[in-house]
């Protein structure tokens, strides 16, 4: 079998992927986005940067930094009838808060309250409806980036005004969460098809608790109570290889985010679990058609 590789750069997780993938036989093409030039009028067996047309690859799994380049390219291709992981459906909802906050809805799975707003006016009262504190979030990002703990009313006005000066729209649309007290940690969990392969704790003196921002990793039992919660919201999103973030609540486990092209650098050694093995077992497994992807 043939797989490509759709990376923005390579990082620890995709030479750790590389080597997994390459352990289970398979032919691996690397390739970059910033290579990338679709001809959208065209189809799949116009040539991949590899050389290789796109419809000689079994899957095309799809790791890009950049989320509007992954994005787009997982649409080209699944309209061509490219097999990827994940899909442009999965990836589209988890890149987007709102889309996530709406699919988990739908599926019943409980998350924390939260409110969409348009104008600084809609965005205060969505606030006073939720009740300090509250989060307040870009609808697209990642690494913790752009959030504010939001604590009082001069507070919210002040982030409210500097956001309305940003260009950019997305500053300008107000999702409004609420505030979870989670005792210094939260949960990654890592879902791969049907299985919640591991999970750890985040645990940090600040309340964004995200690795990236120096959170500290430790194992963190799969309970049947945790697996059962992320099947269900991954399932909520199409599936595939996801990272779920949990918060542990007074009202019990909450599902906060779900990542479509999660880090794991730091979470393998902790939990033991080789998560670039069971990503490139699932691989194999999509390749051959034996689950949908």
């Amino acid at each position: 079998m043939r797989v490509a590789v759709l990376a923005t750069i390579i990082r620890p997780e995709e030479k750790l992927l590389l080597a997994a993938l390459q352990a289970q036989g398979l032919q691996v093409d690397v390739i970059l986005d910033r290579d990338l030039n679709f001809d959208v009028n065209a189809d799949a067996e116009q040539a991949s940067p590899s050389g290789a047309p796109w419809n000689a690859y079994d899957l095309v799994l799809e790791r890009c930094v950049s989320t509007s380049r992954g994005l787009y390219a997982l649409a080209l291709l699944n309209a061509w009838g490219v097999r990827t992981l994940n899909s442009y459906a999965t990836a589209a909802t988890c890149a987007d808060k709102l889309l996530t906050t709406l699919a988990l809805a739908r599926a019943g799975v409980p998350q924390p309250a939260a409110r969409l707003a348009f104008t600084p006016e809609s965005a205060m009262l969505a606030i006073e409806q939720i009740g300090y504190p509250v989060v307040l979030k870009p609808v697209t990002g990642s690494w913790g980036r752009l959030l504010a703990k939001v604590n009082d009313a001069e507070t919210a006005e002040a982030i409210i005004e500097h956001r309305q000066t940003l260009g950019d729209y997305n500053h300008h649309l107000y999702y409004v969460q609420d505030y979870i007290e989670k005792g210094g940690r939260d949960i990654r969990a890592f879902v791969v098809g049907e299985r919640t392969i591991c999970a750890i704790y985040r645990t940090s003196a600040h309340w964004i608790t995200n690795t990236a921002r120096g959170g500290q990793a430790s194992n963190c039992p799969v309970t049947p109570e945790l697996d059962e919660l992320c099947q269900r919201a991954a399932q909520a999103v199409g599936g595939g290889v996801l990272a779920l973030d949990v918060f542990e609540s007074a009202d019990g486990l909450l599902v906060n985010e779900i990542n479509h092209t999660m880090e794991f650098r730091n979470s393998s050694a902790p939990t033991g679990v080789d998560i670039a093995g069971e990503v490139a077992h699932y691989v194999v497994r999509v390749a051959r058609a034996e689950v949908s992807a």
